[in-house]
């Protein structure tokens, strides 16, 4: 009898098993439209794209087995989740299994009754990714620019997307259709005359102190900047990472191609510094006065083992422009350090950056110096 038991509970066991794992007839395939309801194509993240689709499963009284497989498609398996959007309270995920060498999975749900439940399936979907472009085009007085910034989308995943809700952040969201093997633009972004600053920037740490020794002309880095704040025209959202190109009007009805760059997420209340170009009409020279130990402190051995240094920098800036100018100049100072006098009021960007803010006037002359001692050098 008990092992007539045992036979019955294993054949009982193997049943279930069968029933759990095994492939049914009715599958909830990603590549049945009909079978689909709402779907968003999430891009708020550069690493990775989240589909997010909404289906309604006809469940029986009982225990229900959905059967979900993909072939085709790149989706990471450890990503999907299924949410239950209603009945929560009356339906119940139970397990979930994985065919043996099989793009699908197997959910167990258990309903107390029959009832029709609307799901959303999630997953990362990999080949599918975006690019954001920029196109800026400059006034003559490169007082002001019009921007618009495009969503270059490019699906490559082996899926078909019909009427999906393209979303870029929680504000931005844009309902379109994309196959696969498809790439589409779209404009998500155009604002007319916003104001821009034209800034030329010297960082002590890149260019040369004294371009007069060099044998070539050294340039300065022109950018324009732009505030995303809703004074400067912008300032709904976070300025997307992207590519960003920029011409001028000529003044005859065309444009100048300016320059290309790269910039990264600025957020709201950040500034976007878009570079142009070199320019020479703008010339820093830079030279350290003077360099000397103080506080020397030696070992028994009356070799030096610790001291501070008194340092003085003198830069001398020369506006050749007709027009005013504004410059940033960024000055590094190493270690622990403390200024003595400066002629110029100046923002620590970090513990040993500085940065200098001025407005040249048109064939201006200008010094900074900076006289500072730094600590505890070995």
């Amino acid at each position: 009898m008990k092992r007539r038991i045992c036979i019955y509970l294993l054949v009982g066991i193997c049943i279930w098993f069968f029933f759990l794992v095994a492939p049914v007839a009715a599958r909830i395939k990603l590549v049945a439209l009909p079978e689909r309801g709402s779907t968003s194509i999430r891009l708020d993240n550069p690493l990775a794209t989240l589909i997010e689709e909404e289906r309604v499963l006809t469940l029986q009284k009982g225990l229900n087995l959905v059967d979900f497989s993909w072939k085709g498609v790149s989706i990471d398996v450890d990503s999907i989740r299924l949410t239950l959007l209603t009945h929560a309270e009356d339906v119940t995920l139970l397990s979930v299994s994985y065919p043996p060498e099989e793009p699908a999975l197997v959910w167990g749900i258990y309903s107390e009754q029959p009832l029709e439940v609307q799901v959303r399936i999630s997953y990362l979907l990999s080949q599918i990714d975006r690019l954001i472009t920029y196109k800026g085009i400059a006034g003559t007085t490169e007082t002001w620019m019009d921007l618009k910034m495009f969503l270059i989308l490019r699906n490559f995943s082996g899926e078909d997307f019909e009427k999906a809700a393209i979303i870029l952040d929680e504000d931005q969201s844009y309902e379109k259709s994309i196959q696969h093997g498809e790439t589409r633009q779209l404009l998500v972004l155009d604002k007319k005359r916003i104001p821009i600053e034209k800034v030329w920037t010297f960082d002590a740490r890149t260019l040369p102190w004294d371009p007069e020794q060099l044998d070539t002309n050294v340039g300065i880095p022109v950018s324009y900047r732009v505030e995303n704040r809703p004074l400067a025209g912008l300032g709904e959202s976070s300025l997307m990472a992207g590519k960003v190109r920029i011409f001028q009007e000529d003044g005859h009805g065309s444009t100048i191609f300016l320059g290309e760059d790269t910039t990264d997420v600025v957020p709201v209340g950040d500034k976007l510094e878009i570079y142009i170009g070199d320019s020479r009409d703008i010339v820093v020279t830079q030279r350290k006065m003077q360099e000397k130990k103080i506080n020397i402190r030696r070992n028994k051995k009356n070799k030096i083992v610790l001291y501070d240094t008194d340092e003085l920098i003198k830069a001398t800036i020369e506006n050749f422009k007709a027009k005013p100018a504004t410059l940033t100049m960024i000055q590094h100072i190493p270690g622990q350090w403390e200024m003595v006098e400066c002629n110029m009021a100046y923002t620590r960007k970090d513990a040993h950056t500085l940065n200098f803010e001025m407005v040249l006037p048109p064939h201006e002359k200008r010094e900074v110096t900076m006289h500072y001692c730094r600590r505890n050098l070995r």
